[in-house]
């Protein structure tokens, strides 16, 4: 990407430390459009929904919005009724300062899950947040939203409609407990186009589809994860024909795509990204399935980190994926270089090639089931030491 202008057109954000992370580092991010938008969000499908996931998703029917506060640091997620008041007022001094109505302001936080926000540092620095608004401010709130992560996520796209120039920016945040159906992540995407909230909503639901809910670092679901889509209209292009919405849906897709492989590639402690492919299932379903449950087998993943193409592994993990299969059936290869033929092993020599591909910072793993047409992928990542240190002492 290079060192991009992450400008976009009526878009402003800025970030600051309000002290609720512990190192002092920027914990508090703002995203405001200098106009109305339409919006669009696609939320967790955790029972456990944190508060401002509650309050994000119920100020949203609407489908607009003007601006998007979010913290690190804590989850305000199982804090109960407090926690729903805090997530209210929130939106509600934001909007108070912006001079918007309270519904247009959405909210979403990452963090610790279980622990009361401390309302009084973020109520002192939402008057500096909403002072310091600028639009270089994009770079910032990046950084403001990660937690585990080890480097600001951030994408773009340029794309003409109706012969005006717009642009799609996007920003993520993520590393572990990412396993979508949405993983703890947070996405905010910015664009000037002018579109329906409908068609927005579309192109957002088909996006995630294919994007953040095929990517796992470590099979848990989070109580926070959000996608929202701002769309300020200030490209100026005319209604949308289907061909130049396609194009949207496109870049869109491109953008998500981008950021859901860089929180693979952040993966806590990970040192790969593996794109794990299904060829020949009987039905989508028994793809997705079969790619799910290989991608997030803890042995499967260990073995990715050992560089060792334990097949037995992938096979296991096959058979209780309940999909459609017959083992003398399956073909397996690594980068091209088969592992596995008709259920049985290639020999040592094939698996010391294999074994050298492993080695790579990206290899892909495909699986031919030989039940049908049908074809999906996940990308996942290798399961590491650091993994483990990350998260056992993450809250001391």
């Amino acid at each position: 990407m290079g060192m991009k202008n992450y400008v976009i057109q009526g878009f402003k954000a800025s970030a600051i430390s309000a002290g609720l992370k512990k190192d002092g580092a920027l914990d508090l991010a703002l995203i405001a459009s200098e106009v109305e938008s339409t919006a669009a969000g696609v939320f967790t499908t955790s029972k456990v929904r944190a508060a401002p996931v509650i309050l994000s998703y119920d100020h949203i029917k609407g489908g607009k919005a003007r601006g998007v506060i979010a913290n690190a640091g804590n989850a305000n997620a199982c804090t109960g009724d407090i926690g729903l008041r805090d997530a209210r007022r929130t939106a509600d001094l934001v909007a108070g300062e912006l001079g918007v109505p309270s519904e247009e302001v959405l909210v979403a936080s990452t963090g610790v899950i279980g622990q009361p926000l401390n309302m009084e540092m973020i109520e002192a620095a939402i008057p500096e947040l909403v002072g310091d608004l600028s639009p270089d401010g994009i770079p910032l709130a990046a950084q403001a939203i990660m937690t585990t992560d080890s480097f600001p996520k951030i994408a773009c796209f340029d794309g003409n409609v109706t012969g005006r120039p717009y642009r799609i920016l996007g920003i993520a945040k993520g590393a572990g407990m990412i396993m979508p159906q949405m993983a703890t992540m947070l996405c905010f995407v910015m664009t000037d186009i002018l579109i329906a909230a409908d068609d927005l909503k579309e192109a957002l639901v088909r996006a995630a589809e294919k994007t953040f809910n095929r990517i796992t670092v470590d099979g848990d679901t989070s109580t926070n994860d959000m996608v929202l889509v701002l769309a300020n209209g200030l490209a100026g292009n005319r209604t949308l024909p289907q061909k130049e919405l396609g194009d949207f849906r496109d870049g869109l897709e491109r953008v998500m795509g981008e950021l859901a492989r860089m929180i693979v590639k952040d993966g806590e402690g990970a040192t790969k990204v593996v794109l794990v492919r299904i060829k020949g299932a009987s039905n989508e379903t028994d793809a997705v399935r079969a790619a799910r449950t290989v991608a997030n087998s803890s042995l499967v993943k260990t073995a990715f980190f050992g560089q060792d193409p334990n097949w037995g592994r992938i096979m296991a993990a096959l058979g209780r994926a309940d999909i459609q299969m017959n083992e003398d059936n399956v073909d397996i290869w690594i980068d091209g270089i088969q592992i596995v033929e008709k259920g049985l092993g290639k020999g040592a020599d094939a698996e010391k090639s294999a074994a050298k591909q492993m080695a790579l910072k990206e290899f892909i793993l495909e699986i031919d089931l030989h039940q049908g047409v049908f074809q999906e992928e996940i990308i996942t990542c290798d399961l590491t030491h650091d993994y483990i240190t990350i998260n056992a002492d993450y809250r001391t």
